[in-house]
């Protein structure tokens, strides 16, 4: 079997996400509050990184959380991606024009808010000259792709204790730090939409 290298992950991501309609919640009541996030990916010269920010306690919501960039829709916002871009221009000072857009993915829910979250995949580049917003993000992961495509990775269901309730919740661990909820759940979602592409790449990331 052909293995794919390395660069050929974005140009796959978007071949797979162009050719499918993402999985879209309905909210025809208007019972949640919509976010975007940005989930960013890029090559360190290793091999392909996710970049997570862990929030800070100042936060409204999701205080100390790991989570994707984003956060929630305003007003002057012209679409959902552009929400995902800018918010992750306020938290960590990524420009628009510095992201490569590669797809959109499903939305998800939140479990501890009423959020409805709308995921962008997008390639960034690397080194690049963060600056995080102190009020937002305590600190930036870089977490290798390959650590969510282990068998079993997406498959542990855990109990979560956060803010005084326990959550049953799918959850990635690395380097001490745990991944839960809704991005937890976007991660999975990706994965298996990739599905045997990602699975052709293991080799190389």
């Amino acid at each position: 079997m052909k293995t794919i290298m390395k660069k050929d992950l974005p140009e796959i991501i978007t071949e797979v996400l162009s050719h499918r309609v993402p999985t879209l919640i309905e909210d025809t009541g208007g019972l949640y509050r919509h976010a975007a996030v940005l989930v960013p990916i890029f090559n360190d010269g290793g091999g392909y990184k996710l970049l997570f920010t862990k929030r800070t306690r100042k936060v409204e919501a999701h205080k100390g959380q790991i989570s994707f960039p984003g956060g929630a829709v305003e007003e002057g916002d012209g679409s959902y991606e552009e929400t995902a871009l800018r918010e992750a221009q306020e938290e960590i000072g990524l420009l628009p024009e510095d992201v490569t857009i590669l797809g959109r993915s499903d939305d998800a829910r939140t479990l501890t808010s009423n959020y409805l979250i709308h995921p962008f995949v997008g390639l960034i580049p690397y080194p690049y000259d963060f600056t995080i917003n102190p009020g937002e993000v305590k600190r930036l992961l870089q977490i290798p792709l390959e650590i969510f495509l282990l068998e079993g990775s997406g498959d542990k269901v855990l109990p979560v204790a956060y803010e005084g309730a326990t959550y049953e919740s799918l959850t990635y661990r690395y380097d001490g730090e745990v991944i839960w909820g809704a991005t937890a759940r976007i991660i999975k979602n990706l994965v298996e939409v990739l599905g045997k592409n990602l699975g052709l790449l293991q080799e190389g990331l």
